[in-house]
């Protein structure tokens, strides 16, 4: 089924670093806002990163413009099964050339292998910046130990800022 994505990007002219996913989840369209599902470790793993508590929408934005990261995804439409990544299909990238002309981004992190992927197919050529790819914080990557792998690998964010 053709979704289309309507989360407005988070950023600001300060924000440094760009973390970008690959489409909202059925939960984020629903709520209007990213990684809105209950068991996404996205908020979470910040928190404990920057130790700070995040629980609102308006807390989530507000502290994303407070650390200086924009916040957005590939993926403009496409065709997908559910929340599945990996059934992503017929892509139309968003535009992200504007976040960063109009920011002071200077790394992109993406938010999995599949954002990594479909980053480097449709949008590194607009910006030529190497991106960074994290883990999935998604429910559906439960691997053992994930929680210490997704603290690690998300604390690099702090050195760009």
């Amino acid at each position: 089924m053709k979704v289309f994505h309507t989360l407005k990007p988070i950023y600001n002219n300060e924000s440094k670093i760009l973390i970008l996913g690959s489409f909202p989840s059925i939960k984020s369209r629903e709520n209007s806002f990213y990684y809105a599902h209950p068991k996404n470790r996205f908020w979470p793993t910040l928190e404990k990163v920057f130790n700070e508590e995040i629980k609102t929408n308006k807390d989530k934005e507000n502290f994303l413009l407070s650390h200086k990261i924009a916040l957005f995804d590939v993926v403009k439409s496409c065709n997908i099964t559910g929340s599945s990544d990996s059934s992503i299909k017929d892509v139309i990238p968003n535009n992200i050339k504007k976040i960063v002309q109009e920011s002071n981004i200077k790394t992109i992190f993406t938010t999995g292998t599949k954002a990594y992927s479909l980053y480097n197919k449709y949008l590194f050529k607009d910006v030529e910046i190497e991106a960074i790819k994290l883990p999935s914080p998604s429910p559906a990557n439960c691997k053992k130990g994930i929680e210490e792998i997704l603290l690690k690998e998300y604390s690099q964010i702090k050195k760009y800022l």
